[in-house]
């Protein structure tokens, strides 16, 4: 028996020694220099102040987009120096309309892709390399609605190769020299994403999950060998509790017994995060939707942008970006500047803006919208297991975490969570038992996000690295 499971240790580790090696290293990698994306503040920070005569109004923008179709939410914004609104229906590419002439925009050429490379590399010299559906830095999911994108390569300080929307006309992309040469031994190779290209691509999840269970099959079937080897309450003629005296073979004895564990659970966490076998799921039936009770159409919208602007002004906000959305029965508007800030207010009456909702008012809208339900309410004050902010090499840094946060928790078979941003009325993340799961399975066991330890990252990437 003991001759077999060496045997099939032996044969897997040169089967796939190479393949845990280069996940061990890529992730190394991983934890200084993430996969390149675009932030919100990358995005607004390349914006300009909006002017208040400068665009159509929003209800005349929903109409000249010939949509019948009720949009979730509605966007001002800029593209390459020129205003336009941008309407999402929640499935399918934005539509985009030329806010000065009111003109629906139906294709985004190349001179438009590269008008916006240059507002946002700020007057750099740029060049229009092909249109892309995917490449090495645009493999995420995420971008699927913007797809194919103009590849646009910036002679700037950093080198960014820039990833233009072929339907909104924004940059969606920036992927620096610096974030491309070493994702080559982070991300590109953690994610194989070498034999994605050459592959099917149906073939290319099976063979990240099947081969991180061969790599964890292989990781403790040396755990088992390593115990079988050692000697507990004797000792070889070596005066040792290992037979190997010295060199690699000891090496190999000890050291896989003390790291295996910790290897192991990070080929497991690893798999998991594919969400292999439906296994986390979501299973809530709570549709967050519900929370707009209205839709945003042409009334909805029949506000004076001026109007709004000079609102935010005597604030003292100067947005540079608009964001229209239904929250229960009533409009709201949403102001951005450059910074990243934000005020609300709401678009139907003359009220001011303010920094964030009002808590009862919140609590009300959510309680008309699920007027069935038994709900808690939660207002976090500080993060929390499941509810905080990640570093700039991390996949999630991107996602805002502002606090305080509104947690609503309701009492369904799924143990649904929404967490709704006062900010901006909007819910942020919904999350039921399954969800939750993947907090434990993947981001404790594989990333190491503990509370304790993303305060102090220093000591998180020494723990990780040793």
């Amino acid at each position: 028996m003991k001759r077999y499971l060496y045997l099939m240790h032996r044969w897997l580790g040169i089967a796939l020694g190479l393949f845990v090696l280069a996940w061990v290293v890529s992730g190394v990698v991983m934890l200084f220099v993430g996969y390149p994306k675009l932030t919100p503040a990358e995005h607004l920070a390349r914006l300009a102040p909006l002017d208040a005569g400068c665009c159509i109004a929003p209800g005349a923008a929903l109409v000249a987009s010939g949509d019948p179709r009720t949009p979730l939410s509605l966007r001002l914004t800029g593209a390459g120096g020129s205003p336009r609104y941008l309407l999402d229906y929640g499935d399918g590419p934005l539509l985009a309309v030329d806010a000065r002439s009111g003109r629906r925009i139906e294709r985004i050429g190349p001179a438009e892709a590269l008008a916006s490379a240059r507002q946002f590399t700020q007057g750099a010299e740029v060049r229009l390399l092909d249109q892309v559906e995917e490449d090495a830095w645009t493999r995420n999911h995420a971008l699927a609605r913007e797809r194919p994108l103009y590849r646009v390569q910036a002679d700037d300080a950093e080198r960014h190769l820039l990833y233009v929307s072929s339907h909104s006309g924004l940059v969606v992309r920036d992927a620096s020299a610096h974030e491309r040469a070493w994702n080559l031994l982070g991300a590109w190779l953690h994610w194989l994403y070498p034999l994605r290209e050459v592959m099917p691509k149906a073939a290319w999840s099976p063979l990240l999950v099947y081969g991180a269970l061969l790599g964890a099959a292989l990781v403790l079937l040396g755990m088992l060998i390593g115990l079988l080897r050692w000697r507990f309450t004797g000792r070889y003629r070596n005066g040792s509790h290992s037979p190997y005296p010295a060199g690699a073979s000891r090496v190999h004895h000890v050291g896989g017994l003390l790291v295996g564990v910790v290897l192991l659970v990070w080929l497991v966490s690893g798999m998991l995060s594919m969400e292999p076998w439906g296994l986390f799921e979501k299973r809530s039936s709570i549709d967050a939707a519900a929370l707009r009770q209205a839709p945003l159409n042409a009334e909805a919208l029949d506000a004076d942008l001026a109007s709004s602007l000079a609102r935010f002004r005597a604030a003292g906000f100067e947005a540079v970006e608009l964001q229209w959305h239904m929250l229960g029965d009533q409009p709201y508007l949403v102001g951005l500047d450059a910074r990243g800030e934000t005020r609300i207010l709401p678009a139907a009456s003359a009220g001011p803006a303010q920094e964030h909702l009002e808590r009862a008012v919140l609590e009300r809208q959510v309680r008309e919208a699920w007027p069935e339900q038994s709900l808690h309410f939660e207002w976090l004050e500080q993060e929390d297991f499941h509810y905080y902010a990640r570093s700039e090499p991390s996949l999630y840094s991107h996602l805002p975490r502002r606090l305080p946060l509104l947690r609503v928790r309701f009492d369904d078979p799924a143990a649904t969570w929404l967490h709704i941003d006062p900010y901006s009325g909007a819910v942020i993340e919904q999350l039921d038992q399954r969800r939750r799961a993947v907090r434990w399975a993947f981001k404790l066991l594989h990333s190491w996000d503990w509370l304790p330890l993303l305060q102090r990252p220093l000591l998180r990437d020494g723990l990780l690295l040793a």
